[in-house]
């Protein structure tokens, strides 16, 4: 599965899960973002948040991202499989999460 499908695949599961579940969506109610995700060796991703949901994923740099992602695939991946943790991978700096310090809890929330 390409990083766009897999991308794909994540927005629509966290979709599903504000979908099921009113208190997720009733939490992220009114933050609006847009998500960036810089591979290191190859691609930038943006995906927007709004009204609890994320929506228009399109390759491409976001001119003015709220919060931005950056790591290489395989640790993308791994994160995907939860064949690696977020804090292992932000400890061994194989993943950084530039933004504010609510953005950077918010992305703990959207994993």
């Amino acid at each position: 599965m390409t990083v766009e499908e897999t991308l794909a695949s994540l927005v629509d599961r966290f979709n599903r899960h504000a979908d099921r579940n009113p208190a997720t969506a009733e939490e992220l109610d009114g933050i609006e973002r847009t998500i960036e995700i810089r591979l290191t060796d190859g691609g930038t991703f943006a995906v927007d948040l709004a009204h609890g949901h994320l929506a228009n994923l399109r390759s491409g740099p976001a001119p003015k991202p709220d919060l931005t992602i950056t790591t290489d695939s395989a640790t993308f991946h791994g994160l995907v499989r939860k064949e690696i943790g977020p804090m292992k991978a932000l400890v061994t700096r194989k993943l950084s999460v530039d933004g504010s310090l609510e953005d950077k809890l918010l992305f703990r929330r959207l994993l």
